[in-house]
């Protein structure tokens, strides 16, 4: 079985700068690693703000290295990996648009970047992220 552990969340000035990570963690060493070698395998942030949709932040399609950003994101956020089982999401210039719980998601079916909440197979709990003007 396999978790994921977001962390980094916390209050911000608008303008300011947070770190996301995202920790892949189970019963068994090997399960991880397993996962994120298989060659459709993805990771990506979420976020849902109160009273809004849940909306796709960034993906990385492990094999490739490929990235996707949100439109409202781009140029301010990068989604990286560092450890074949950690990842982060950089996040600067945030504003308060960018208040949310911010959730990191893997699945190992490329579907589409469009796609990508309706068919992750794991979440991770999620991280508050409050940008205060």
């Amino acid at each position: 079985q396999g978790r994921l552990v977001e962390s980094g969340g916390g209050s911000v000035q608008a303008g300011g700068s947070l770190r996301l990570s995202c920790a892949a963690s189970g019963d068994s060493p090997n399960y991880w690693p397993g996962w994120f070698r298989q060659p459709r395998v993805w990771l990506g942030w979420f976020r849902q703000a109160p009273g809004k949709e849940r909306e796709g932040v960034a993906r990385i399609d492990i094999g490739s290295s490929t990235t996707y950003y949100a439109d409202s994101v781009k140029g301010r956020f990068t989604i990286s990996q560092d450890t074949a089982e950690k990842f982060y999401l950089e996040m600067n210039n945030l504003n308060p648009g960018d208040t949310a719980v911010y959730h990191c998601a893997t699945d190992a079916s490329l579907t589409p970047w469009i796609h990508s909440a309706a068919t992750a197979r794991y979440w991770g709990q999620g991280t508050q992220v409050t940008v205060s003007s």
